[in-house]
Parts: C-alpha cells; sequence; structure tokens
C-alpha cells in the first residue's frame, strides 16, 4: 500500500487530515477507508506541517478520527472513449443505468486539465441550424461557441434544451454530452429513457450529479463531462455537443463548497473565486485541432435578477446568450426567447450573411418599439395610434407569434406536432411579414406554426370558412 494520511475532524463532507513525509498536491485525490467504506475524497487546502484539508465526493456518515486514508498520488480521474457511449456516469465515473460496468480496460483521463492553447484554437466558424426559428434568427450557434440560456424558474430552460438535443442529435455528425447538475433524479431518467426512444443514446453519454448528492460531486460533475467531449475531441478527432443543465447549480455547488472550507464569502454570498472557477470551466469548451466541443447550457437567473454575480460572470464567457423572459411565457409566445435581450456575436454580415443580420436588426427594432408603445396602447387602445403607428404594433405582434413553433419534445403536452424550419425559410418568413406582405392577415394564422408558408395555408382555411 502507498502513503497514508490520518482523519484528525470531519465536518460533513469537509475533512482534516494529518501525515507524515510531503503533503498531497491541491486537486490529488484521496481515497478514505480504504478497506472498508472507499470513501473518494479530493484535497483542496494545506493547513501547515503535515496536515491539509479534503472535500468529500461522497456521503460521510460514519466517518470517524483515526480513519486512514490513502493517498493516491494523482487527481480525479474520469473513463473515456468508446465504452461510456451510451451510459449514464456519476461523478467519479461509476455507471449508474443498472447496465454491466464498464471493462476494466476503459481508458481514464485527469478531470483537471488546461483549457486549449490560443495558438491551437481554430478560427473559422461553422454555423449550425437548429431548426428553431427565433434562435437561429437571432442567436445563431457554431461549431466551438458557446451559446446559455438564460432564465428564471419556469420559462422553459430545460424544454428549450431538450429540444436542442433532439434537434441536433438527430442531424449531428458527432458525439453528445449532457452534464446533469443539481438535477432531480427524475429528469436524468426523463432524458436516459427519451434519448433511448430517439435512437441517439448510441452516441451520447449522461453524466449526472444530483441535487441529493454533497455539493463536491455537483461541483465536479461538468468537469467529468469535459473530460468525456475533450477525449473525443483530441484523441478522436470527433465534434462534440455539450449540454449542461443547470451551470448555476455548478456556481451554487462551488459556493456551498466555499462556506465548507471556511473561506470569506464575496459579494451576494458567493465564492471570492467565482470569476476563476467559471473561467476554468468555460475555457476549456473550444475548438482544437480537427474538431470542436460545442456547449449549450442552461442557466437558472435567481429571482430574475439578471444582475446577479453568478449570471454576469457566465454571460462573460458566452458567445450567444439566449434570455427567455417571464412576460413573454405569460402571453403564450413559446419558446419565451426576448428578440431584444437575446445577442450573439455570431450575429454578423460576416458570418451568417448581409440579409440575415439586416432582418434580424428590423425585427429587433421593430419589437423595441412596439414594446416602447406597449403603455400608451394599455392606457389608451391601440385606436389612439396613428395609423403609421397602428400597423408597425400589427407586424411586432405578427412577428412576435410568427417566430413560436410547436416543439417535438413538448407534443404529448400541447398535442400539435413539433416543426423544425430551415434558417432562410425563417428569414425569408420575417422579411415577408416586415415588408407588409401579411398586413392582412389573422394574428392566430402566424401562432405555432412552422414555416410562412404553412401560416398561408391556415388564412387561407380561415378566409374559406368565413367565405
Amino acid at each position: 500500500m502507498g502513503r497514508q494520511a490520518t482523519v484528525t475532524a470531519a465536518r460533513g463532507p469537509v475533512v482534516d487530515l494529518a501525515t507524515e513525509g510531503p503533503l498531497p498536491a491541491i486537486h490529488d485525490a484521496i481515497v478514505l477507508d480504504p478497506a472498508g467504506a472507499a470513501i473518494t475524497a479530493e484535497v483542496q487546502a494545506h493547513l501547515g506541517r503535515g496536515r491539509f484539508r479534503a472535500l468529500a465526493l461522497e456521503p460521510t456518515q460514519g466517518l470517524a478520527r483515526g480513519t486512514v486514508a490513502a493517498l493516491t498520488g494523482a487527481p480525479l480521474t474520469a473513463p473515456v472513449g468508446e465504452s461510456v457511449l451510451g451510459r449514464l456516469l456519476d461523478v467519479l465515473g461509476r455507471t449508474g443505468d443498472g447496465l454491466a460496468p464498464l471493462p476494466a480496460d476503459t481508458p481514464r483521463r485527469p478531470i483537471h486539465h488546461a483549457a486549449p492553447p490560443l495558438a491551437g484554437q481554430r478560427s473559422e466558424v461553422s454555423i449550425f441550424s437548429t431548426g428553431i426559428k427565433a434562435l437561429d434568427l437571432l442567436a445563431p450557434l457554431a461549431q466551438g461557441s458557446k451559446a446559455a440560456m438564460f432564465g428564471g424558474a419556469g420559462v422553459g430552460k430545460t424544454v428549450l434544451v431538450t429540444e436542442l438535443i433532439r434537434a441536433m442529435v438527430s442531424g449531428y455528425d458527432g458525439i453528445s454530452v449532457f452534464a446533469g447538475v443539481g438535477e432531480r433524479s427524475r429528469e436524468g431518467h426523463e432524458r436516459l429513457h427519451d434519448m433511448a426512444d430517439a435512437g441517439v443514446l448510441g452516441q451520447t453519454v449522461l453524466v449526472y450529479g444530483q441535487m441529493n448528492e454533497p455539493p463536491g460531486a455537483r461541483w465536479r460533475v461538468p468537469l467529468t463531462a469535459l473530460t468525456v467531449a475533450e477525449y473525443f475531441r483530441d484523441e478522436k478527432g470527433q465534434n462534440v455537443l455539450l449540454l449542461m443543465d443547470n451551470v448555476f447549480r455548478f456556481v451554487q455547488a462551488g459556493a456551498e463548497v466555499s462556506g465548507l472550507l471556511g473561506r470569506m464569502p464575496s459579494r451576494v454570498g458567493y465564492q471570492p473565486t467565482l470569476a476563476s472557477e467559471v473561467a476554468d470551466l468555460q475555457e476549456r469548451i473550444a475548438s482544437a485541432g480537427r474538431a470542436a466541443v460545442t456547449a449549450i447550457e442552461a442557466v437558472y437567473v435567481p429571482a430574475d435578477d439578471f444582475t446577479d454575480p453568478a449570471v454576469a460572470a457566465l454571460a462573460a464567457h458566452m458567445d450567444s446568450t439566449v434570455v427567455l423572459s417571464r412576460q413573454l411565457a405569460a402571453e403564450g409566445i413559446y419558446p419565451a426567447i426576448d428578440p431584444i435581450a437575446t445577442t450573439s456575436v455570431l450575429l454578423d454580415p460576416g458570418v451568417v450573411g448581409a440579409d440575415h443580420a439586416a432582418v434580424a436588426a428590423r425585427v429587433r427594432e421593430l419589437i423595441e418599439h412596439f414594446n416602447e408603445l406597449r403603455d400608451v396602447i394599455a392606457l389608451l387602445g391601440v385606436e389612439e395610434l396613428g395609423r403609421e403607428e397602428r400597423l408597425l404594433v400589427g407586424r411586432a405582434r405578427r412577428l412576435q407569434r410568427f417566430l413560436t413553433q410547436p416543439f417535438f419534445v413538448a407534443a404529448a403536452y400541447t398535442g400539435m406536432e413539433g416543426r423544425s424550419v430551415p434558417v432562410a425559410d425563417t428569414v425569408a418568413g420575417c422579411k415577408a411579414i416586415l415588408n407588409g406582405d401579411c398586413d392582412d392577415w389573422d394574428e392566430g394564422s402566424l401562432y405555432m406554426i412552422g414555416p410562412l408558408a404553412e401560416g398561408k395555408a391556415r388564412e387561407d382555411a380561415r378566409r374559406g370558412k368565413a367565405a
């Protein structure tokens, strides 16, 4: 047996230990009670001569002073390679799907890894088409980019991310890695079955750190998922789609860990290391060599406060920020994507083309103008507006309804079959509405449809009935 340490104190998941000789390195893994419970922990701080502090990634009930711990001399590792495809893993790489354990010869990689150097990252941009009109128009996604869905509780983040999984995995030539951070076990089971039913589980890896697990497990699970993604990018040269739900839980777990380790809290009670923790995770998501890791992340916004430090820290690393609006959700506009607050650095004429960029700018301008007039309309009614203003308000409302669409993953609840719309059709439809081609259409004809042609058929049918 290698070097050992002895437990001197245990406070929940935080364990103090003493050892002879040199201290283990920060982030080294240790195994508490290797002959019995075999609880894995990670070294977090050096306390003085021969003493150090570790964070357990598993429950520590029953751990006593004097318990022996084995020093591994290496960081935590995650299983990678072909054998993890189609499997559900925890933070330590153990399977949780009830199937046979991973083969003994499954390769493993350390979960702590430096981001690829800037000189080694690819600069060319390859745009994805998601089939979701509001996203493709206002916040296009590209290989190697990072996109985040920001929203409070109950505005549709998970549904939107799940629809993106369905849309992009089915038509995506690569591997998908899903990181469930602080998820409910029910959601994990549902996603596992949904992917199996869709026939895409064989190209997907699910990594979960659930709500009922210690904060250390929730804090490290995105790194385990990212390690799996990096292996396929670097060793296999395959593009990887990394989906995380919910990254706010990663920050929240880090705040819990920081408090347990006795660090002074920073703004709004968050950990003082918030910015560096987020950066260490997000900067590893990049294009390198022949392939790219592309991230789509759901971010919970506490109390709908977009000035929250965690939300601001995450937004700083994103190429596309999709903001979900509670007001739009209340009006029945789904997906409840706010066209004004949603932004993307990729919405550039040099990337998406001059026509797409110009239409997106006109859509934003018109809906912003409509928002300015909302108070007047609420107080005096739309009849008090001039003819030109009434025309613009009508177009803005039709645009809002055109940018709704039924989702495949919500078909069981809505009773409507999902729609996927090519980017060209989305841009052409918005352009037609902006140019006044639909001014005499009923607004309902544009609600929850796919391309504009479907709205035209619905409008013709309505007129036929009226006649």
